[in-house]
């Protein structure tokens, strides 16, 4: 839809995810008219807040980037300012060649500046290797390359599977001698192609961080949970008029145009002042407009039996469970599977690029103790190389990470684990007991903890992670181009730009603005996509 500023027409936003919400939000405030859709029970996506032995706790994502905007001023805006807080401590481990040691300092997602940088989690010979890398000739990074790939020829394989992996692996739960520099460590790779050196990119790149002289946290949590945000989303979209509609299947996907269209549709744009040229979302019915802003029901019938006089004046028609609705402008925010399965008809090349992302899946293991039986050692829990052969990739002490469960939960301690990556099928086929079980042998391992739960919960995340592999922006490019061609339609979420909560936030906006005809956003998400960092020792 070609837009030339805000106005009151009838966007269809697919998905209610935190991506979806967030549009939906953003799409309100500058006056639209808005129907979310949802295929499940609930709102928030990978965000699910619940409890566990009485206590709230995250069963999703549970720490989001701060040093980006658009997380913690969504956050703020909808209410949730005296809700933020930063962990309680940063402070994180590496399980690694049989000990837990401290998270090294001075890298940049894995990589270091300096050998030194590494000591005591690499070998004499792999510290040694590092060395190497200023005297070795330039590599080329072309358009792109997997960041284990580069790393490894230019420091050794050993910085790679013993920290560049795990901290990779946490985000993406991916593999990483296949996922892309461009799009998971942009900065890397844009110092990469201007450097000789690896190492002195690095430090180049941490000297400018330390000069912007970034202060505050750099991650941040909400009181209750993360997964509060959504809810509080939510909350706000009903409030100031939008709707959401849970346990909706959008079925079909279809553009439509006016009576005596020779086309699919001209689009209408937002006029300025927030009128809309040509209604949005309504029916004429001879000199009135009868406004379906839930749309038409199917006994109304599709657009082609309705008179003349009384077909809808709109751009597209989404059928979602018993209804048919008609908007102006729809905004896409579900995962790419489910996109691709939407577009076959009127994007069949975007729909070919979108089937084509593959998916990680993972399981967390949360686990709740009587605080009296438990010792851990300090800190915001440990992350573990796929190298070193353990079931587990990582736990999170979320009681010593967050303070507020622990000021909630005084007699009680809750971690958790996370299990499961890229290409790994044989541990997710296991059942919640068994998943129980190899959590508690690993942890036992790691930190001597011999107790009993005194409650459990897995919750598995089917597909719940995309994947980027090398030449993911070139695809996502590809993907944003043939749905510019289709006016009125945008697409957003975790399988574009980044797959952390301020990216898919960051998506939503641009989403919007390229419905309302500003196309600045999409481009510049295209072009640097937002790195999702590891926080700590969380997944």
């Amino acid at each position: 839809m070609s837009a030339t500023g805000t106005g009151s027409g009838h966007v269809v936003v697919i998905g209610a995810g935190i991506a979806g919400l967030a549009a939906a939000h953003r799409l309100l405030q500058r006056g639209a008219r808005v129907t979310v859709l949802e295929a499940s029970d609930r709102v928030g996506g990978k965000l699910l807040p619940g409890e566990i032995a009485g206590a709230r706790v995250d069963f999703g994502a549970e720490s989001m980037l701060a040093r980006r905007p658009e997380a913690v001023a969504l956050a703020r805006e909808i209410g949730l300012t005296d809700r933020l807080q930063p962990p309680a401590t940063a402070t994180a481990s590496l399980w690694t060649r049989g000990a837990l040691r401290p998270m090294p300092k001075g890298h940049v997602m894995g990589v270091p500046g300096t050998a030194a940088a590494l000591t005591g989690v690499l070998s004499d010979e792999g510290l040694a290797r590092i060395e190497r890398d200023a005297d070795l000739p330039r590599t080329e990074v072309g358009e792109d390359v997997a960041v284990g790939e580069y790393v490894a020829a230019r420091l050794g394989r050993e910085v790679v599977d013993r920290l560049v992996e795990p901290l990779l692996g946490g985000v993406y739960a991916g593999d990483a001698y296949r996922i892309s520099m461009r799009s998971a460590v942009p900065q890397l790779f844009q110092a990469a192609r201007t450097h000789d050196s690896l190492t002195r990119a690095v430090r180049e790149i941490q000297a400018k961080a330390a000069a912007n002289q970034q202060t505050g946290p750099v991650f941040m949590g909400i009181a209750g949970g993360v997964g509060s945000l959504p809810l509080a989303v939510a909350e706000s979209v009903r409030e100031r008029g939008g709707e959401i509609l849970t346990g909706m299947p959008v079925k079909e996907l279809r553009r439509v145009g006016p009576p005596g269209s020779d086309s699919a549709g001209e689009p209408r744009a937002f006029a300025p002042g927030g009128s809309a040229v040509g209604g949005f979302g309504a029916t004429r019915a001879g000199d009135e407009s009868v406004e379906h802003g839930a749309g038409l029901r199917p006994s109304d019938g599709p657009p082609s039996q309705l008179p003349a006089a009384a077909q809808p004046i709109a751009t597209w028609r989404v059928l979602a469970g018993d209804r048919a609705l008609y908007a102006d402008a729809v905004v896409i925010a579900v995962p790419a599977p489910a996109a691709g399965t939407l577009l076959r008809t009127e994007s069949p090349a975007a729909a070919a690029e979108l089937t084509a992302v593959e998916y990680a899946s993972m399981a967390l293991v949360t686990l709740a103790y009587r605080r009296a039986d438990v010792t851990l050692p300090a800190g915001s829990g440990f992350l573990v190389p796929p190298v070193d052969g353990r079931t587990i990739k990582a736990s999170t002490f979320a009681s010593q990470k967050w303070g507020w469960i622990a000021d909630e939960n005084p007699d009680l301690l809750v971690l958790r684990t996370s299990v499961g990556r890229y290409g790994e099928t044989e541990i997710l086929q296991r059942e919640d007991a068994e998943l129980v079980d190899v959590s508690r042998h690993d942890l036992r391992e790691a930190t001597a903890l011999d107790a009993t739960p005194v409650e459990t919960r897995v919750t598995r995340w089917n597909d719940g992670l995309p994947q980027y592999p090398v030449g993911h922006h070139a695809r996502v490019a590809r993907i944003r181009e043939h749905v510019g061609k289709l006016p009125g339609l945008a697409v957003c979420g975790a399988v574009y730009d980044g797959v952390g909560i301020p990216a898919c936030i960051a998506s939503a906006y641009a989403a919007v603005d390229q419905i309302q005809g500003d196309l600045r956003g999409v481009q510049e998400l295209t072009a640097n996509p937002v790195q999702s960092l590891h926080g700590g020792a969380g997944e």
